[in-house]
């Protein structure tokens, strides 16, 4: 069954909550018209700021009902299931630290969840989510965009097909410049209260904006783990009491090797997330910047640039791009690739049906992401190479 007989079949969008991200807010934009982009979601409820009174008022701005534009999470939870309309699942924007306990209801609630990076405060709040998410049978996306371009998917494609050969060597970088200045000495906002809080932001400033779409991209990409690391974190910035940089040599699962470096404190940088892939036979290399190109270099043979919609590319490649090549596309077709393939596994498993698995990003990887930072941390503590925890069995 095609994804338009899905959607014929199930009959209505999937009805979606949403939790952070009002009016004026860049990520909740991003996510409610990635949402609905494609007409598999329609967002009707949600809770849209920690001051109940402005999360009333905001709902009727972005063209929810006020009736459905709640208070609280467990306001919205308790209304909801009651409701014969009630939501299919939520979206999580909210600061670092409220994204277990918010997923963490839902889940528990039996609603699937699409959330933003990273998933908890650390590991063991990761597995914790997991074990909800298999016990409750829900399905759980990350917003790692970057994994969801048509080219990435392409390079995914080429790293796991065997056309590259048994990889060897894994590059993946991110570079920012958002704190080459000194944002603790300037008005603190709402926003740079909670980055600066560590018991908001997480284990690591860097890792947690930025360090783990890069990791993720990596992992992704080759469908290898990161099994152990030896890593640097620090601040670049002097007397900078968070943590803006952070460099690792990895060993992936069987053996390859890999080098990672993210930092927000590169003055002159711009959002720069690049990926190599190196195998016996040759290598990719991916660049954000480029992000509707993939350079393919085969051992022998002349580099060639493959493009977005170039003839010949698998048909999940192609269709995960929705303009005809050289009309450029960006991060919101990227988030709406995930919101489509979590809808259409999630209207699957209403009609019972069987379809490949989409290549969305899972809580699994999401918990493997906080044991990789969780390891880089350790590693810096004691000066060498740590292991990478696994994810307990089910």
């Amino acid at each position: 069954m095609n994804n338009e007989q899905l959607r014929q079949r199930f009959g209505r969008r999937l009805r979606l909550g949403i939790i952070g991200g009002g009016p004026g807010v860049w990520i909740g934009e991003m996510h409610r018209s990635a949402a609905e982009l494609d007409r598999w979601w329609h967002v009707v409820a949600g809770v849209f700021s920690s001051d109940a009174a402005r999360s009333r008022t905001a709902g009727p701005q972005i063209g929810v009902d006020a009736a459905r534009s709640y208070g609280d999470v467990a306001e919205m939870l308790e209304n909801e299931a009651r409701r014969g309309d009630r939501i299919d699942a939520v979206a999580i924007m909210t600061p670092n630290d409220a994204h277990y306990p918010q997923a963490a209801a839902a889940l528990d609630a039996g609603l699937d969840v699409i959330g933003d990076k990273p998933v908890s405060h650390d590991f063991a709040q990761a597995c914790d989510l997991v074990a909800r998410a298999r016990r409750n049978r829900r399905l759980y996306a990350i917003a790692h965009g970057y994994s969801a371009y048509p080219m990435t998917r392409y390079a995914r494609h080429l790293a796991r097909s065997g056309a590259l050969g048994a990889l060897r060597l894994v590059q993946v970088e991110y570079i920012q410049s958002g704190l080459a200045t000194r944002i603790e000495d300037t008005p603190q906002t709402n926003r740079l209260r909670w980055l600066l809080d560590p018991e908001r932001r997480g284990l690591a400033l860097v890792m947690g904006a930025i360090g783990c779409h890069a990791q993720h991209l990596a992992c992704a990409t080759t469908g290898l783990n990161v099994t152990r690391v030896s890593a640097d974190v620090c601040a670049l910035m002097p007397d900078r009491k968070v943590i803006d940089y952070a460099s690792a040599l990895l060993e992936l699962d069987g053996g390859v090797r890999g080098t990672f470096t993210v930092t927000q404190a590169a003055a002159g940088g711009e959002n720069d997330i690049r990926l190599r892939v190196y195998g016996e036979k040759g290598m990719i290399d991916w660049s954000h910047r480029d992000a509707s190109y993939l350079r393919v270099a085969l051992q022998g043979e002349s580099m060639k640039m493959v493009g977005r919609g170039d003839p010949g590319l698998p048909a999940d490649v192609i269709g995960a791009g929705r303009t005809p090549r050289g009309h450029p596309e960006g991060l919101r077709e990227a988030f709406a690739n995930i919101y489509a393939e979590i809808a259409q596994e999630r209207i699957a498993r209403e009609l019972d049906v069987e379809i490949p698995q989409p290549p969305y990003p899972r809580i699994e990887e999401g918990a493997h992401t906080m044991a990789f930072i969780e390891a880089c941390v350790a590693s810096q503590q004691r000066g060498g190479w740590v292991e990478v925890a696994r994810i307990p069995r089910r």
